[in-house]
């Protein structure tokens, strides 16, 4: 963590940059249970939360898919998370916390749609 925090803040990388596979960071951060980075991308500037990557898997849709239940909850206090929004073969962050048996990312989902701050 210390390693990305120091690479951050020392700056000389394009912070929105995509890996070969279209990635954005925050997507790969979100995709592998780092909860701390993904905390340090969104709070820097010019940083899309809600970002797709080639194949219109957003940072929650990641998160969501490989259970990880802190960026669920970190990404929807951010306005363009949208939890029902589909990736570009259809299913959404909801359709997934369904599909992989996450119940408690799926009540999380849930109560950001029916409150609706989350969704733009």
């Amino acid at each position: 963590m210390e390693v990305v925090v120091t690479f951050i803040e020392v700056g000389g990388s394009d912070i929105s940059g995509e890996s070969c596979l279209g990635c954005p960071p925050l997507s790969w951060a979100a995709r592998n249970g780092h909860q701390e980075v993904v905390q340090i991308r969104l709070k820097m500037e010019g940083v899309n939360s809600a970002k797709p990557d080639n194949g219109s898997y957003t940072p929650l849709s990641h998160a969501t898919l490989n259970g990880h239940e802190e960026g669920v909850k970190i990404l929807p206090e951010w306005e363009e998370v949208n939890p029902d929004k589909s990736n570009i073969s259809g299913p959404t962050p909801l359709s997934y916390a369904t599909q992989e048996g996450h119940d408690k990312i799926l009540a999380l989902l849930q109560s950001c749609n029916a409150a609706s701050p989350c969704i733009t």
